[in-house]
């Protein structure tokens, strides 16, 4: 089941929903529109291992906007710091950029129950596409669990604006703070 927009409000005044900074005008039929943080993240390298951690630079956005560019990755944060431990979100960028031809979260759309951040999106745009700071970016839709829930406590956790990818992690041996090198086929 996927709550209805009065059911989020409701939830949300009930805190079992986090949406922080909230603001009723952003609540839709059955979603919250949620916005773009103040920051971009890109990686310095062209070719990504996901074995190896990726050094990125970070860019502000000013009111001018940005201008993204196609074949890249950027990755944005919502403004808003969002979660819940009783529903799961499921996030999707507005149909309207879309219709520009921005993908916005590429892949990643559910959100594991128990997860509080300013969560990461990844954007790629198709042909070059300004975007501004604050801006609508994306909607969040809550659902109702079945079953045993067990909250999310992974490396994501807590962040706050954008995080690059921590695949690499996925690669270490347990216990392990090295590099993932020793675990590269020969």
């Amino acid at each position: 089941m996927i709550l209805t927009g009065e059911e989020i409000i409701r939830q949300y005044h009930l805190q079992r929903i986090e949406i922080d900074p909230f603001s009723a005008e952003q609540v839709n039929p059955n979603s919250y529109d949620f916005r773009l943080g103040t920051e971009l993240l890109t990686y310095r390298n062209r070719e990504l291992d996901v074995q190896v951690r990726q050094p990125t630079e970070r860019t502000r956005l000013t009111e001018a906007g940005l201008v993204l560019q196609p074949d890249r990755v950027y990755l944005g944060s919502t403004m808003e710091k969002m979660g819940s431990d009783h529903y799961v979100p499921i996030i999707r960028g507005k149909s309207s950029l879309g219709r520009l031809g921005l993908f916005v979260n590429i892949t990643a759309d559910l959100i594991d129950i128990g997860s509080h951040n300013n969560w990461t999106l990844q954007f790629h745009a198709v042909q070059p596409v300004r975007i501004y700071p604050g801006m609508r970016i994306g909607q969040v839709t809550f659902w109702v669990p079945v079953g045993t829930i067990k909250l999310y406590s992974g490396k994501y956790q807590g962040s706050v604006g954008p995080r690059p990818s921590e695949a690499f992690r996925d690669f270490e041996a347990p216990g392990s703070t090295d590099s993932p090198d020793h675990l590269r086929p020969a």
